[in-house]
């Protein structure tokens, strides 16, 4: 999957989730560049931050990485 696609589904979650990038950033312990870099598909989020976006985001990892 791209970059692209993987900020897409983050973006989608994030805003049914009720959370703004800044809410986010900052629950992950990241900059709120690095949030919108990743839904942009700049960058590609470390395992570890990933991670810790699922998890608050709720996301099940098939929604991250759908086939």
């Amino acid at each position: 999957m791209g970059s692209q696609q993987l900020g897409k589904n983050i973006k989608k979650a994030r805003k049914k989730n009720g959370l703004t990038q800044e809410q986010v950033a900052e629950k992950v312990g990241v900059h709120v560049s690095y949030i919108s870099r990743i839904e942009r598909g700049v960058v590609n989020p470390t395992h570890s931050i990933l991670d810790s976006i699922r998890r608050l985001l709720k996301m099940d990892p098939s929604e991250i990485f759908p086939s």
